[in-house]
């Protein structure tokens, strides 16, 4: 059988579904055919067979590990992405129908949009980083007491912000993580519901985490499709339904790397060396700039720019050429974006800065 290539070919800087760990890929690979000996391959498994309930309970038990998840949270692997949790979270624990919203981009404005469609809700944007073109998180004022929930976006995978510091409320916290989930260290306490698609940190694209408090299930008292309800789905620890078999399976092998590596304090602090480096590029350099506020950059996701659009698009063209995939910036924003997820090897980012430097260069500049 021939083996994966080696990473060192091709740089990817995808901002998802994104860059895997190798010898996470190379076990998927050697157990494609047979998963632990059964004479199946994962994708064959049944949902119900003791072969994938080991495997979505070890899931469980190693997130629970890497997060330190108290006991009175429970952990879903659910389909829909985390655009689904939109909607679901609302239906779900906001029985009074009052949330606020902190809008920080993309993200979190089609979370707001969502619950709106939902019809009923007092749906409040309590701050908002639009006087700044999204650059900087805005600041928080005042948090209502009468809310359900406040709802945060604590990375902005197009905006390239960051909530290292989580606001501090007696309301419950809703989080969306999907791009820096296992990147940056929280508090998992601090939150009634977190919430991340797999396809940035935690493995393929097809399956989302929840992580909620326990007495936030017993808060809806209203009928709600099946498929929709949180309390259905932790009673039957999210096998209502087939579940995603293969994305979990990729993503207990995606933990297990995870654990190995040192965990999530581990994970972060490699992180912030990998982001230090481009951004250092970024902050000294006469052609390329960072147009995100120093306070709050991300770790995952640094967009750059040259302010203009042509060169722009020669850079990104050269990079491609080079190696160096998946640079092309949001289309809604621009310019360039390099996505540096936990399995992004750090030797990706010394090569994207010698690579820099050098069109820079070429152009007279630094």
């Amino acid at each position: 059988m021939q083996k994966i290539r080696s990473r060192k070919e091709v740089f990817n800087f995808s901002a998802g579904p994104a860059v895997l760990p190798t010898s996470v890929l190379e076990k998927v690979q050697a157990e494609i055919l047979s998963y632990g000996g059964s004479g199946m391959s994962v994708m064959e498994l049944s949902h119900r067979s003791s072969w994938f309930i080991e495997i979505i309970e070890s899931a469980e038990v190693l997130l629970r590990e890497l997060m330190a998840i108290p006991d009175n949270y429970k952990v879903l692997f659910l389909q829909g992405g985390a655009s689904l949790q939109f909607a679901m979270v609302p239906l779900n624990i906001a029985p009074n129908k009052k949330i606020g919203f902190i809008d920080t981009g993309v993200w979190s404005a089609k979370a707001i949009e969502e619950a709106q469609k939902l019809g009923g809700y007092d749906v409040r944007v309590l701050a908002t980083g639009k006087e700044s073109n999204f650059s900087k998180l805005p600041q928080i004022g005042e948090i209502p007491t009468d809310l359900d929930y406040l709802h945060i976006t604590t990375n902005n995978t197009i905006e390239g912000t960051c909530f290292f510091d989580v606001p501090k409320t007696d309301v419950t916290l809703v989080a969306d993580m999907s791009s820096n989930i296992l990147a940056n260290a929280y508090d998992v306490r601090d939150f009634g519901v977190i919430y991340a698609g797999a396809q940035k940190n935690l493995g393929p694209a097809g399956v989302c985490v929840v992580i909620i408090r326990e007495d936030l299930l017993e808060l809806n008292t209203n009928p709600l499709p099946t498929m929709l309800d949180f309390k259905i789905q932790a009673k039957n620890k999210s096998l209502y339904n087939t579940p995603p078999t293969f994305a979990i399976y990729v993503m207990k092998l995606v933990f297990e790397w995870s654990k190995q590596v040192g965990g999530v304090a581990a994970i972060e602090k490699n992180n912030r060396t990998k982001a230090g480096i481009l951004y250092d590029y970024l902050d000294a350099s006469t052609l390329f700039s960072s147009p995100v506020d120093k306070s709050c950059r991300s770790l995952t996701n640094i967009p750059f720019i040259t302010g203009d659009k042509t060169i722009d698009s020669d850079f990104i063209k050269q990079a491609t050429a080079a190696g160096f995939e998946n640079l092309t910036g949001h289309r809604l924003v621009g310019g360039m974006r390099a996505s540096l997820y936990n399995a992004f090897p750090i030797e990706g980012v010394y090569a994207l800065v010698d690579f820099m430097k050098k069109f820079a260069e070429a152009r007279g500049e630094k």
